[in-house]
């Protein structure tokens, strides 16, 4: 079993900064990557970023230059740094990983971009 707990959503004005943190706690040996992915308001899930243990990085083409992700492996954190917030961010964020083929995720954290 894996367990996923977010941190560091909140209400933020377009063009402020973010930080979202994942505490990862369990069994976490064969995790070989983690990722963050959001849900707005009557959308799709969709991918915003992952890393892999080595740290190699994938981005959605909306987040690119603006969201980075990194990972603690030692601290067991994966965290997205969100710079140049815009109101199409806000979403519901949340942590994902796999393990031997079984999927996991966190609660999520409400992200909220308005003036």
């Amino acid at each position: 079993q894996v367990q996923l707990v977010e941190s560091g959503g909140g209400l933020v004005q377009p063009g402020a900064s973010l930080r979202l943190s994942c505490a990862a706690s369990g069994s976490i040996f064969g995790i070989n990557s983690m990722s963050w992915y959001r849900q707005a308001p009557e959308k799709q899930r969709e991918l915003v970023a992952s890393i892999t243990n080595g740290g190699s990085t994938n981005y959605a083409d909306s987040v690119k230059g603006r969201f980075t992700i990194s990972r603690e492996n030692a601290k067991k954190t994966v965290a997205l740094q969100m710079n140049s917030l815009k109101p199409e961010d806000t979403a519901v964020y949340y942590c994902y990983c796999s393990r031997f083929g079984i999927p996991y995720w966190g609660k999520g954290v409400l992200v909220t971009v308005s003036s």
